[in-house]
């Protein structure tokens, strides 16, 4: 589980937009680029080489 108020000031790191999170897969995602970033031990891996490209009906 990700804390509520880290939601609210981390970003995309490609497009500096907000982030969703997607407790079923415990990953942030980015509506906008299209782009799920995991979480690894409490920690997001907001690295764009880490992300993986999802589809719209995966989005939140």
């Amino acid at each position: 589980m990700i804390d509520v108020k880290l939601l609210d000031i981390i970003a995309c790191p490609v497009c500096k937009g907000k982030l969703g999170f997607k407790k079923e897969s415990n990953e942030l995602i980015c509506k906008f680029d299209h782009l799920a970033y995991p979480i690894v031990e409490g920690i997001p891996a907001l690295l764009a080489v880490r992300a993986r490209t999802i589809t719209a009906d995966e989005e939140i």
